[in-house]
């Protein structure tokens, strides 16, 4: 996972700025937390201001675009501190790259006393427009990789899970950011910010963006997702798992 962020991470801090209401979420969980351990910390997205923050990140190029003054270069399944070392521990999205999901989250649990974690529900019903419609190739990927929410929450023996519907502004650009402004997906820079859009071939996706640009163009995107411009958020499955 950290030789993929090598090349995946390039520019990532660009098109991933933190959210406010999401940043405001993952502070609330985190409770009266002042010590905090950012697992899969990529570039510091999230990490409160207010605590002292320790990121464990094992790609060079992400910690490279890191602010924090605390960073070590480490996997989820091999952290390099004694237990209950923090008061909290946090990881969001990221536990779908680690190579052991659960040795990840027990590592979690191992050095601190509360747990949160940013992840999707590979089970929820309703699907993003751009992989039913436009790569479903993605789809494979995604739930190949993402462990189920209730394996996460038996792990860590959650007591509370709390929807995250997605804004039409969302300002930080993962894969369903831009739910109701097609035409981002266009830009290769977006897409580059997208583990999964990066790591497919453009074989496959370059002949589904052009389909994609020629919808917008027609008018046949807007006419086929009127509903969705006219809602303010939308829930694709993104959920806030507490564990304390």
């Amino acid at each position: 996972m950290g030789a993929d962020y090598d090349y995946i991470g390039i520019g990532y801090d660009n098109i991933r700025r933190p959210d406010p209401r999401l940043a405001a979420l993952i502070r609330k969980a985190l409770g009266d937390a002042r010590t905090v351990l950012n697992v899969g910390a990529g570039a510091g997205s999230y990490e409160p201001a207010s605590c002292r923050v320790v990121a464990a990140e094992p790609s060079g190029v992400m910690l490279d675009q890191h602010r924090g003054r605390y960073r070590v270069q480490a996997t989820a399944e091999s952290l390099p501190f004694g237990s209950y070392a923090f008061d909290a521990a946090m990881a969001i999205m990221t536990i779908h790259h680690w190579s052991d999901v659960r040795v990840g989250l027990t590592e979690m649990r191992r050095v601190a006393r509360r747990q949160v974690v940013f992840t999707w529900d590979k089970d929820h019903a309703e699907e993003l427009w751009v992989v039913a419609e436009y790569v479903p190739e993605i789809r494979d990927m995604e739930h190949a990789r993402f462990p189920s929410l209730n394996e996460v929450v038996e792990t860590l023996e959650a007591e509370i899970v709390i929807e995250f519907p997605i804004p039409f502004d969302f300002t930080d650009g993962y894969q369903p950011a831009f739910w109701r402004r097609p035409e981002a997906y266009l830009d290769a820079k977006v897409r580059a910010a997208s583990s999964t859009f990066a790591t497919l071939p453009d074989r496959v996706v370059e002949p589904a963006m052009q389909r994609l640009k020629d919808d917008i163009a027609s008018g046949t995107w807007s006419q086929t997702h009127q509903s969705l411009l006219e809602r303010e958020t939308i829930d694709y499955g993104y959920r806030l798992v507490v564990s304390a």
